[in-house]
């Protein structure tokens, strides 16, 4: 039950459609309807959000601020309402209206704030953060576009422009008392000081302003709401206002645009050098706007930054925010006049740095070129940053040799010279954590052995988590209730109370209700796939689901293959399956990742064919839903049975969704790989499918990999890879998928699919038998819910509080 009078919801209901609309009820469109219940949820918000703010000066609380280029929050409505426990109120004040809360909810469109699990954790962060009534704060850009809309043509992915209507969006508060100025570009003159010190002094630079607004995120229960900062950029006025003055209107207007084009897209594109330095000036900016927005709340309170570090926590999600380690230096050094060790002490105290990834191509480098260009002065500091570093090395470590020096350097100097933002966010950190327990040993043994060596303090583990609100309670609310029914609601604020559901995992009428909650979300999948896709799938056929970016890491190709395997066996065999299978993915690839893109038109045109064989009597459906993002995943993830996690072992930093589909009673079929690892600790072995190379096989296989070694060995997988390089799956476009037989069929194929293809399909084949008993499927179903507490973002946000940013929990 919420604290707080409803009526004031009917009123300011009520005058937003009068007053501020101009219409009566009648008049107002869904649209209307739509953001007059936003408008009247948002006023609890910012009376709610003046009391926590008040709270938190009053006891000179430390502050958490989480910088990332991505908040994938999904819509905000529902949630809102759950958090503030007037849903069912609202939905009844509604429908005595004649209108259906329901419908307005599906009626919001999703931010384009964010793209995958980088986005979703952030934003399951924030909300942990408002539960636990801890002082913390996200910090992002306001794009206009998301990555893109994914739309399918002939099985073939095109990208279309993702807009939300942020400018109107009813959940953004535009700041407009606030405005930051960002220098850019320009160069950097040598000068002297009064007492004849070296005076750098950046100067012609071009300026921008960021202009922040705030998206509310409140807690469960309505005690504390925090916000999301997101900045949007455009040009100085004055600036531009002076080539206005001299003609050139045209260079005007173009200066305009060009700022402005800082956040209108998330990650433009970089296989160009402009789009490269565009990346590059958005995390400047990012990184420029929020430590001016936090610097200037800190000044509000202190007149020096003795105690900055014991006020102000700042966390780094992934290298795109690293250059935060450099505008902090600069702000200390250059704008308040303090000298360089005791800024960098207060650098160090203040950041921490989280890494998402082990991939090579993930980890970000910039070019020297480009830095010196955009960001003078930043470059200069960095090569001081690193020269002292390297003299601290070679002056305090004698064992350090020439091989770790140059790896552990900022500046990579072949080919050419760039920069390693890792490298950066490690040194300028005070503490560097991986996602998941494997991750985090493969980050000090594998990523970074040698900082690890030089800082073991520096390094530890905090595992994702995500949240019960957003992925229990709004998205299954069936399951919600029923969990509610049997435990009360408290687990909703903290998950670890979950475990007491397990008690009735042998109780037939429990594991039959449980059951029929299952069955009503795949029903309401199917709907959804009937509308979108015109395709009819059986919700009593197993749901075995993979919703995730398109990778070859993550394999899909591998989810393909025992598809290809399972049709074959059908066919050609004439083979009993055990039980009719509906193969769902969903997942986006990136615009410019061509082989990503070719496994999304195998999935279409695998399906093209086995969908319409008569022969396989429905006992094999394949689905592909497009423009996977937070509202699709919701409908999905309560409607699977089976959840693939099945990427190759070494490769996942952690993973998000394996949790979220086990929350939601999914059994896992995964490789020992990210935080899949823990779940089977949780759920135990006979609770989960494991299957595949550990991540120690897989480092002993990789130099010797001979996949035609397995391919002669295995007759069913050479029959799948022959039917992938004749025209089986594609008689109209010919040859198409020769390449992906030659990927597979190299010796360089990195990520293992045909050593892991018979272990994968003899797996399967268990969770087909294993179906057939619903009782033991449903008690299975049972243990991952009840075991899964550990999973939720409150846990996460909780080990991070206390291991790393020391902030507390205020509550009046």
């Amino acid at each position: 039950m919420s604290y707080f009078d409803f009526s004031n919801f009917e009123i300011s209901f009520n005058n937003y459609i009068k007053y501020f609309l101009g219409k009566q009820l009648d008049d107002a469109s869904k649209n209307d309807q739509l953001n007059a219940v936003s408008y009247a949820v948002g006023k609890y918000l910012i009376d709610i959000g003046y009391d926590t703010q008040t709270r938190y000066q009053e006891n000179n609380a430390k502050c958490l601020h989480y910088l990332s280029l991505e908040f994938l929050i999904g819509r905000l409505l529902s949630n809102n309402l759950l958090n503030l426990g007037i849903y069912n109120r609202c939905k009844k004040f509604l429908e005595k209206k004649g209108i259906d809360l329901d419908f307005l909810v599906e009626k919001e469109p999703d931010p384009a704030l964010g793209n995958g699990g980088l986005g979703r954790l952030a934003a399951c962060f924030l909300d942990s953060l408002a539960c636990l009534n801890m002082p913390g704060f996200g910090y992002g850009i306001n794009y206009d576009y998301g990555l893109f809309k994914q739309v399918i043509v002939n099985g073939y992915q095109k990208e279309k422009p993702d807009h939300w209507p942020n400018h109107r969006s009813p959940w953004l508060i535009r700041r407009t008392e606030e405005r930051y100025m960002v220098p850019i570009y320009g160069r950097v003159e040598g000068s002297v000081d009064r007492y004849g010190e070296y005076n750098p002094v950046w100067t012609n630079w071009a300026l921008l302003i960021g202009r922040p607004h705030d998206i509310l995120v409140a807690g469960f229960n309505g005690h504390t709401v925090n916000y999301l900062r997101l900045f949007t950029a455009g040009a100085s006025e004055d600036f531009d206002i002076d080539i206005f003055n001299e003609g050139d209107y045209f260079k005007a207007v173009g200066r305009k645009i060009k700022s402005e084009s800082i956040s209108k897209i998330l990650y433009p594109s970089d296989s160009k050098e402009s789009g490269k330095e565009l990346r590059l000036v958005q995390e400047y900016f990012l990184v420029a706007c929020s430590l001016k927005d936090i610097i200037r709340k800190y000044e509000m309170n202190h007149d020096s930054f003795d105690h900055f570090h014991r006020k102000v926590a700042i966390q780094l999600n992934d290298t795109h925010p690293a250059l935060a380690v450099v505008e902090l230096m600069r702000i200390l050094v250059d704008e308040k006049g303090i000298q360089w060790e005791t800024a960098w002490d207060i650098t160090q105290k203040t950041l921490g740095y989280t890494n998402h990834t082990l991939l090579p191509e993930a980890l970000e480098t910039w070019p020297v070129s480009i830095l010196e260009r955009v960001v003078p002065r930043h470059m200069q500091l960095i090569y001081e940053i690193n020269q002292r570093f390297l003299e601290y090395l070679t002056v305090r470590h004698d064992d350090v040799t020439i091989e770790s020096i140059a790896k552990m350097s900022i500046i990579q100097e072949v080919p050419f010279k760039q920069v390693r933002m890792a490298n950066l966010a490690i040194i300028g950190s005070h503490s560097v954590n991986g996602v998941a327990k494997v991750h985090s040993n493969l980050v000090k043994t594998q990523l970074v052995p040698e900082f690890y060596k030089l800082w073991p303090e520096k390094f530890n583990n905090k595992t994702n988590g995500v949240s019960p609100r957003r992925w229990i309670a709004a998205c299954n609310p069936g399951l919600a209730g029923f969990i509610t029914e049997f435990i009360g609601r408290r687990w909703i604020g903290d998950l670890s109370r979950i475990w007491e559901l397990e008690t009735y995992h042998n109780d037939p009428g429990f594991l039959d209700r449980l059951g029929d909650i299952k069955l009503a979300n795949k029903e309401a999948l199917a709907a959804l796939i009937r509308k979108r896709l015109f395709l009819s799938v059986d919700p009593h056929s197993i749901f075995d689901i993979q919703a995730k970016r398109i990778h070859e890491y993550k394999r899909q190709l591998l989810n393909v293959l025992h598809i290809i395997h399972l049709y074959l066996s059908i066919k050609e065999d004439g083979k009993d399956i055990g039980y009719p299978r509906t193969f769902i993915f969903a997942g986006k690839a990136a615009p410019g990742y061509h082989f990503a893109k070719l496994i999304i038109k195998l999935i279409h045109s695998v399906a093209n064919v086995i969908n319409k064989d008569p022969d396989i009597r429905d006992m094999i459906k394949v689905v592909f839903l497009p423009d996977y993002r937070v509202t699709l995943a919701e409908k999905i993830i309560p409607a699977a049975d089976v959840s693939e996690q099945i990427s190759t072992a070494g490769m996942e930093a952690s993973g998000t969704g394996n949790m979220k589909f086990a929350m939601n009673g999914a059994l896992t079929i995964g490789t020992l790989d990210g935080a899949n690892i823990e779940i089977a600790e949780q759920v135990r072995d006979e609770n989960i499918y494991i299957f595949g190379l550990t991540v120690e096989e897989v480092e002993a296989l990789r130099p010797n990999y001979e996949p035609k070694t397995f391919c002669d060995e295995d007759p069913g997988l050479r029959r799948v890879l022959k039917a992938i390089h004749s025209n089986r799956f594609c008689p109209d476009e010919p040859g198409i998928f020769k390449t992906v037989f030659n990927q597979l069929m190299g010796s360089r194929e990195y990520y293992l699919h045909l050593a892991d293809f018979r272990a994968y399909v003899t797996t399967q084949e268990k969770i087909g038998n294993d179906y057939k008993n619903r009782v033991k499927w449903l008690s299975m179903s049972v243990k991952n819910i009840a075991r899964t507490g550990i999973f939720s973002s409150d846990r996460a946000i909780q080990e991070y509080a206390n291991g790393i940013w020391g902030i507390d929990s205020y509550r009046e």
